[in-house]
């Protein structure tokens, strides 16, 4: 009996071993990366990311972990992309207009097109990627891109047309101060954290924004109407990039499961700038903010006295050996097919 247990007990220690063995194995195989993101922890589109994160995690088997950083915490917006490239952050969400000058092809994502919704936006950044898959972004693995939904004109007093935005002061950022100036505002750039205060303050008079920033930054409690300027929304270029010998590092077959979750995410993410615009519509009416929507003439009026910020951006490429009128041409056909 005695020799019965000893074995007994041999073999149940035995299989316990191979057990903590395994799971040691286990997690010595999982890979953990760190995501720097942009956005406070409770936005919209932080939660979509943190979505991501978990459903790498859950189909990998748990060979890919994420820990997710909001606010910033782990690297500045200005800064994510150095970060990835550094490896001070494994993955990073930042925006194109953010590093001016530093991805100039890209920037036309950013031009007063047209946009309708943060859906089409994201759609046609993809689309655009995949085409021209420019040269600015090799430094990194690019998983995948969005953008917000159309930047309108947000203002303390109402506009209906182009003379009543002349001499305006208009907070905006990147692209949108060309934008600003074409249209006859005077551009005021500064953070979106300082806008609340400049707007209830007559520091400015209004900004160009996403309509979603009507809730989001709560504009709609210090400006009270809202142009539906569509023939000139712009929208902001967001990406979301690794390292690439993290990426590389990976096995194939993670590779492969991260790429088809990345596509499932494109969309993910454009409806989830459409829903939160949603709300912020929702959200604005309910302070009592009027939309403004202008005539088809007055449309036509603006799109063409933005003609000069499209033509700029053709120049400044070209001069750089880049494809900027290809790049142009295709985004406005795009959207043309893909209203």
């Amino acid at each position: 009996m005695f020799r019965k247990k000893n074995v007994g007990l041999l073999s149940w220690g035995s299989t316990f071993l191979i057990l903590v063995v395994a799971v040691c194995a286990a997690r010595a195989d999982t890979v953990t990366l760190n995501y720097s993101l942009p956005w406070p922890a409770t936005h919209g589109n932080t939660l979509v990311a943190a979505e991501w994160a978990k459903e790498v995690e859950k189909r990998t088997n748990g060979a890919v972990k994420i820990h997710t950083f909001p606010s910033g915490t782990l690297t500045p917006l200005d800064q994510t992309y150095d970060g990835v490239v550094k490896g001070i952050c494994d993955i990073g969400l930042s925006v194109v207009s953010y590093v001016k000058g530093r991805f100039p092809l890209s920037e036309v994502i950013d031009l007063p097109l047209g946009y309708t919704s943060g859906l089409q936006a994201t759609r046609l950044a993809n689309a655009y990627f995949a085409k021209f898959k420019p040269k600015e972004f090799d430094d990194v693995k690019m998983l995948y891109m969005h953008a917000h939904g159309p930047g309108v004109l947000i203002t303390k007093k109402p506009v209906n047309k182009l003379e009543d935005l002349k001499g305006m002061k208009i907070r905006c950022t990147g692209t949108s101060l060309r934008v600003v100036s074409a249209l006859g505002g005077v551009p005021v750039a500064m953070p979106q954290t300082e806008t609340y205060d400049a707007v209830q303050k007559g520091v400015v008079d209004g900004l160009l924004s996403p309509i979603e920033t009507l809730q989001g930054w709560k504009f709609a409690e210090v400006a009270k109407y809202t142009t539906e300027n569509f023939s000139t929304t712009y929208t902001l270029l967001f990406f979301t990039a690794m390292n690439k010998k993290k990426w590389d590092s990976l096995p194939k077959d993670v590779q492969e499961t991260i790429e088809k979750i990345n596509a499932e995410w494109i969309e993910k993410s454009g409806k989830a700038w459409e829903q939160i615009d949603k709300s912020g519509k929702e959200f604005a009416l309910s302070k009592g903010v009027t939309f403004i929507a202008l005539s088809k003439e007055e449309e036509e009026r603006w799109a063409k006295a933005v003609q000069p910020v499209l033509q700029d951006y053709v120049k400044m490429t070209e001069s750089k050996g880049l494809p900027g009128g290809e790049a142009l041409i295709f985004c406005q056909e795009w959207l043309k097919k893909n209203p």
